[in-house]
């Protein structure tokens, strides 16, 4: 292990298991988008992807005007608004999730700055089918203050 990951990863307790966390799209429950909100505990700004520990409130809920909320535009073709329509809350009561963003390269196409410890955030994905396995999210969208981003591809 080079040095300097090793001191990211001793400066980021709770990261390491992110580092085993990538999955393919085929393994995710795409008609069942989740929302989650909360603060990050967590960050590895590295590819494959970005990643971040989010630890969600005791009492989670969707936003009301989550539906309404305007989505940028992607060059893949992501029906944004009925995403957020049919948004759920996660139905495994998990306080902790691991949620994959996009590579780096995707994150620097948009102007997402690197999260830190503390952020605020919330995040429009999915997870395993049934909700089965770890608590991990795989990010369609995240929100960020009052700013989008479409994580599935690059801007259009």
């Amino acid at each position: 292990m080079h040095r300097r990951t090793a001191i990211s990863l001793v400066l980021l307790p709770g990261v390491l298991p992110l580092a085993q966390a990538h999955h393919g799209w085929s393994s995710f429950d795409q008609d069942r988008p989740l929302y989650l909100h909360g603060r990050v505990q967590g960050v590895r700004w590295q590819n494959p992807h970005a990643e971040i520990v989010l630890e969600l409130p005791a009492q989670l809920t969707l936003p009301a005007d989550l539906a309404q909320r305007s989505v940028p535009a992607q060059t893949a073709p992501v029906d944004g608004k009925a995403l957020l329509t049919r948004a759920q809350l996660p139905q495994r009561q998990d306080r902790r999730w691991e949620i994959e963003l996009a590579p780096l390269s995707r994150m620097h196409a948009w102007n997402v700055s690197p999260l830190k410890v503390g952020d605020e955030v919330g995040v429009l994905g999915f997870t395993f089918r049934g909700e089965m396995g770890a608590a991990i999210l795989r990010a369609e969208y995240l929100f960020v203050d009052t700013r989008v981003y479409g994580l599935r591809s690059a801007p259009a």
